[in-house]
């Protein structure tokens, strides 16, 4: 993570607890293979993985999403640690394509941080319909990115 140690723990701890661990290969509330942290790259029925396998994976997905989202952004070190984090966390669930185009990076590009974090919300369906969990950890994501402003 390109803003700290602190911030990698931060973010691994938020983005870890709303995505939990499983460690058999299951399928997701759209019918989507995933296992570990929320990975869906390359899973199939019937596979498993030791514990090690997932936190070296959730790492590695983690710098990678990093790396994605900052590309997306025009002055990623000028955002305050927390909304970075909330953005991290929307972006390792929705996918970079779409956190690219979303409306937070446009109110993130455009300097408006406030409106940024107040567009997490909207990212709650899954396959066209609204999930309750999304609901949760959208609102939670909102919370911590204002309370970083």
């Amino acid at each position: 993570m390109k803003k700290s140690a602190i911030a990698m723990g931060a973010a691994v701890a938020l983005i870890g607890g709303y995505e939990g661990l499983r460690l058999n290969s299951y399928q997701d509330v759209i019918g989507v293979w995933t296992a570990c942290y929320g990975e869906t790259r390359g899973i199939r029925p019937g596979m498993k993985f030791t514990k090690a396998e997932c936190d070296a994976q959730f790492a590695k997905g983690l710098v990678e999403f990093e790396t994605g989202m900052r590309a997306c952004l025009k002055r990623p070190d000028a955002i305050p640690i927390k909304p970075y984090i909330a953005f991290l966390s929307l972006s390792y669930n929705i996918g970079l394509g779409a956190f690219c185009k979303s409306s937070v990076a446009r109110y993130a590009n455009a300097g408006d941080l406030r409106a940024a974090c107040n567009r997490i919300p909207a990212f709650n369906k899954a396959g066209g319909r609204v999930v309750r969990g999304l609901v949760s950890r959208r609102g939670d994501e909102q919370k911590y990115c204002l309370s970083g402003l």
